[in-house]
């Protein structure tokens, strides 16, 4: 895209579409955040199940583990952030993993290539294999907020107005009168509560 390859509708992590739109690739007002996406603790199925349910909890977990993915994206950015503001930047796990790009840190987990995954819980509900521990607990929570913007080169800007303008509209009601939205969001939450 820096290379100015054409396109119309661009959907990436929030701070790669700004570096998009510094780069003058994508038009500043279109930024439009569609999803934040929480970040999930992972074990193998059937492997024990560390407590993470406190900052300190998931820190103990982490530090017990013998090995760990994460993601090369922005989880596993924020993730390497979150080891240095705990001064364990530099101790273990060891190895630490990344997982390969296109590769979801729950493959690594359900192969049993890695002890304990981290990633968005996006990519890991549907992973067979593992079980899915819950999300980061308060106090050190990763959520990825991914947006949509337009191309300045592009051919067609009003239609991709008009899709990001729908994207940002209100989210349809249910008959009960609870958002779709809201429905998967407390479904999300109910499936990665913490034990």
């Amino acid at each position: 895209m820096q290379a100015g390859e054409p396109f119309d509708l661009v959907v990436l992590a929030a701070d790669a579409i700004d570096k998009l739109i510094a780069a003058g690739c994508v038009i500043a007002d279109s930024k439009t955040d569609l999803v934040r996406s929480p970040v999930a603790i992972a074990v193998r199925a059937g492997t024990p199940r560390p407590d993470i349910g406190s900052e300190d909890a998931l820190r103990r977990a982490v530090l017990s583990a013998r090995t760990l993915g994460y993601s090369t994206g922005p989880s596993g950015t924020a993730l390497m952030r979150l080891f240095e503001r705990w001064g364990i930047a530099d101790a273990r796990p060891r190895p630490r993993r990344a997982g390969p790009p296109g590769v979801p840190v729950g493959q690594l987990v359900a192969r049993g290539e890695v002890e304990l995954g981290v990633q968005q819980f996006s990519e890991m509900a549907s992973q067979p294999g593992i079980d899915v521990l819950g999300t980061m607990p308060s106090g050190c929570e990763i959520v990825s907020t991914f947006s949509a913007g337009l191309c300045a080169a592009s051919a067609q800007p009003e239609a991709v107005q008009a899709l990001l303008a729908f994207m940002r509209s209100p989210p349809p009601r249910t008959p009960s009168g609870a958002t779709a939205w809201s429905r998967l969001n407390q479904s999300i939450q109910n499936t990665g509560a913490h034990q």
